[in-house]
């Protein structure tokens, strides 16, 4: 046994990580000369920011099963934000690694797939029966096939635009409403089948061919004009008057810009193609 231990690759003794009941993580990486370099162990600070964007998703489910729903659509908010800058820091600090792209894409499907679905299953499906079942399931069926979508096609798209409504934003379009209509005193029994038929609306856009502005071509780091950040100000102040009526209707824009800007591009299409034809055809 002694002699099969010297014998492996991995180990190294009595050193601390072969103590641990956990295998270390170990990750191989293009180094600069374009050789693979293994690394061991992962990066703290942009797996955080995802930890906290999970710990968000998994409070909002625990806060809907108490019945407390404006806590947890605002907890669906939050990892929105944490979701964001997760990326950003692993950019910004030369930190993204394979298992940080593995880590947000399931912190995603918590927080974005499986939360606001039992959010609006608790506060208006339940009553349903197996209809609110298929409902909440039709959003946390497109929020895994969104994703499973996203991650393999990543490098092969224009990054100007989604394929499909992303799950961020699907969560802010089903929480949003959660969110908003609750603060109006509204009981989701009362209007069952609209959530469900907005909630499966919701799942049904993020597994479509829909396209939809990114917003990632925008250079955060350069300089603006100094009206820009009066603007940012303006924008805050706004949404601070009244949060969960004015940021829902703010997915509900731009859930619905997607669809828009589709029949336009169809309709362009169509006139070009008369246009065409009346010039191809002889007088």
């Amino acid at each position: 046994m002694k002699d099969e231990q010297q014998h492996d690759p991995h180990f190294d003794g009595d050193s601390p990580h072969t103590l641990l009941p956990i295998d270390e993580h170990i990750e191989e990486m293009p180094g600069p000369d374009g050789k693979k370099v293994r690394h061991r162990g992962i990066y703290l600070l942009p797996n955080l920011f995802t930890t906290a964007a999970l710990f968000s998703g998994f409070y909002a489910i625990v806060s809907a099963m108490n019945g407390n729903f404006s806590h947890a659509a605002i907890a669906i908010f939050v990892a929105m934000v944490l979701d964001g800058l997760d990326g950003r820091v692993a950019r910004l600090t030369n930190t993204q690694s394979a298992f940080g792209a593995e880590y947000d894409s399931l912190s995603d499907m918590v927080a974005f797939g499986v939360a606001p679905a039992l959010v609006a299953f608790t506060w208006a499906l339940d009553d349903m029966g197996k209809v609110g079942w298929v409902f909440a399931f039709i959003y946390v069926a497109g929020a895994a096939l969104r994703l499973a979508r996203f991650n393999t096609h990543i490098g092969s798209e224009d990054k100007r635009y989604f394929t499909g409504l992303a799950s961020p934003s699907a969560a802010g379009l089903v929480a949003g409403m959660v969110w908003a209509l609750n603060d109006f005193g509204i009981d989701g029994g009362d209007i069952s089948f609209l959530v469900g038929v907005l909630t499966a609306l919701g799942g049904l856009l993020m597994v479509s061919n829909v396209r939809y502005y990114s917003f990632k071509d925008l250079d955060m780091r350069g300089r603006v004009p100094f009206f820009v950040i009066l603007l940012v100000v303006l924008v805050f102040a706004i949404i601070s008057t009244d949060p969960s009526r004015i940021l829902w209707f703010i997915f509900i824009a731009y859930s619905v810009s997607g669809p828009i800007q589709a029949v336009w591009r169809w309709r362009r299409r169509e006139a070009s193609a008369t246009e065409s034809e009346k010039v191809d055809k002889p007088s």
